[in-house]
């Protein structure tokens, strides 16, 4: 079933964590934070919004590293129902499609919650005093391909953060799989 997120709530500050990444490492926060914001990404395998626009995913994590933004994803889904969001699963991924970052395993789901995440993907985008100031979509194509020329509302807001330390007044809310909890 499709969720959206929730409207950003501006000035919420990033709970701390420390997770495993699937390069074999444990993570924390402060540890991925670039010098001018982060971005926190909960996404999953098998997710077809996110197979989607893993593409683009992939090139504006790129394009935020050059600006000085950190990235982040993490899988927080129920890797006993949905065995294709396993931590081997996910290693697997993030090594075939060499990803340009860190991909970490939330077995409790308690980032998760922590973050009120809703659904996959869902964008968490902070400024240098991690602040959060994105929670918003990717790009307006959803599932579909993206045209040519669609905007890239992401990258977009994440720039403004990282040279204004603000995000933009007017977001749109992700879609994507709701969180697969354990029960």
């Amino acid at each position: 079933m499709a969720e959206t997120t929730p409207i950003c709530d501006f000035g919420w500050l990033a709970p701390d964590f420390s997770l495993p990444a699937t390069d074999g490492n444990s993570y924390a926060l402060g540890e991925l934070k670039g010098p001018n914001g982060m971005l926190v990404m909960f996404i999953c395998n098998h997710c077809p919004y996110v197979q989607a626009i893993l593409d683009r995913i992939e090139r504006d994590a790129r394009d935020l590293a050059d600006l000085g933004v950190g990235v982040v994803a993490i899988c927080s889904n129920d890797e006993d129902a949905y065995p294709e969001d396993s931590f081997e699963a996910m290693a697997a991924l993030a090594t075939e499609r060499r990803f340009p970052f860190h991909y970490l395993h939330d077995a409790s789901q308690q980032v998760a919650r922590t973050y009120d995440a809703v659904c996959t993907p869902d964008f968490f985008g902070f400024n240098a005093d991690l602040e959060l100031q994105y929670r918003g979509r990717i790009d307006a194509s959803g599932r579909n391909p993206a045209p040519e020329n669609a905007r890239r509302e992401l990258f977009e807001a994440m720039k403004q953060v990282a040279e204004t330390g603000k995000g933009p007044e007017k977001q749109t809310p992700s879609l994507g799989c709701s969180i697969k909890w354990r029960v």
